[in-house]
């Protein structure tokens, strides 16, 4: 997953939550979600990606997120989301897109 930063935000790094095993890393001029080496709730991935997405709401910190489809189905799966994997139709989805999903 790919975080886009505010206009507001320079840099971005570390934990955003701790009780969902992901962090936020630079790389290559950009930021990046990674899971931590210490593990992840089985749903941490799909909370990452839900809460990034909600950040963009306030758009203090992060714009915008990328996250592949196939990235999205797993941290999906992962959680015990089947059918809302399955629904996925898009190649890229954005913050508002993951916002749009329903969970079922």
């Amino acid at each position: 997953m790919k975080i886009i930063l505010s206009a507001f935000c320079t840099s971005l790094a570390g934990m955003i939550n701790p009780e969902l095993g992901y962090f936020v890393v630079p790389r290559k001029g950009a930021f990046y979600a990674v899971r931590s080496k210490w593990g992840a709730p089985p749903d941490g991935h799909w909370r990452f990606i839900r809460t990034c997405a909600e950040m963009t709401l306030n758009g203090l910190y992060i714009a915008d997120i990328r996250v592949s489809r196939s990235e999205l189905r797993e941290a999906l799966l992962e959680a015990n989301y089947p059918t809302a994997a399955s629904n996925l139709r898009l190649p890229i989805y954005s913050a508002q897109d993951i916002l749009n999903i329903q969970i079922i």
